[in-house]
């Protein structure tokens, strides 16, 4: 039987076999450049992607400072065993300062008084109206039914603008809020407000029992701001003592009130009713 040489092959079998590896490779050639295009054309006319805006962090413009150290100080003893609080706030950008202090539940019926000593740095450099920034005091408090009083309350620290309003949430309560600045750059004062609210749930808070719970608001220490002691050394030469000093009242000082009395005191009568 005769034998085929493998050398014996068609003349068109050999192009084939030499054209074949040359074929494929300018096949790739095209597939790659067409693929490049492809890309260079998807990156050219695909639309911008919408990046959602980043919100900062909201940052508190006062910040509570731990472990603070009071400069002030509420004494009433016989709020023995009320729920007491002081808290100092300092201003991020100004570095200004405000003491807090507490006594009371603000949520309970029972007798709220809070007091605030504002002491501004270079966030501040006067105050506002005081009318407004007493409804603005009364409106972070929640309050409704807001009756600005004409005549001002005396108190050791001089006259305070004064606000009756009623808190609803959680329950109805009555309130007095009050509020003094000390901006007169031609007195021997410093840049300092004085503010707060007293409430309870029954009856309304007497003029004169506010008076007598700011009565025991003292200092403890303002080294490094003498005016603040000048201003404190002199309020005391205006202090009432809540009646202890008068012959007249003193079997029956008005400090009582503050909460021993004033939970159960009735509510006034009111012209009309």
């Amino acid at each position: 039987m005769a034998r085929w040489s493998s050398t014996i092959l068609h003349p068109a079998l050999h192009s084939w076999r030499e054209e074949l590896p040359a074929t494929f490779v300018r096949v790739s050639a095209y597939l790659c450049g067409i693929g490049l295009l492809s890309i260079a054309a998807a990156e050219l006319f695909q639309s911008t992607p919408v990046i959602e805006p980043i919100n900062p962090a909201h940052r508190s413009e006062w910040i509570a400072i731990e472990r603070p150290l009071a400069a002030f100080a509420l004494d009433i003893p016989e709020a023995a065993g009320v729920p007491a609080s002081y808290v100092i706030r300092r201003n991020v950008e100004g570095g200004g300062r405000k003491d807090i202090l507490t006594m009371g539940e603000a949520q309970d019926a029972a007798p709220f008084l809070e007091v605030e000593i504002y002491r501004p740095g270079r966030e501040l450099g006067h105050f506002a109206d005081t009318d407004d920034d007493l409804a603005a005091h009364a409106a972070e408090a929640g309050a409704i039914a807001a009756q600005r009083q004409d005549e001002p309350l005396q108190s050791k620290f001089g006259t305070l603008s004064i606000l009756a309003f009623d808190v609803t949430a959680p329950a109805l309560r009555h309130c007095l809020g009050f509020l003094r600045d000390f901006d007169d750059p031609t007195a021997a004062t410093p840049l300092l407000q004085l503010s707060g609210r007293f409430c309870q749930g029954s009856g309304y808070v007497g003029r004169s029992t506010l008076a007598c719970a700011l009565d025991r608001l003292t200092l403890l220490a303002a080294a490094s701001e003498p005016k603040i002691g000048a201003l404190f050394a002199h309020a005391e030469l205006n202090r009432h003592f809540c009646g202890e000093r008068d012959p007249i009242i003193a079997p029956t000082p008005k400090y009582k009130l503050l909460w021993q009395a004033l939970a159960t005191r009735p509510e006034p009568r009111r012209i009309g009713r």
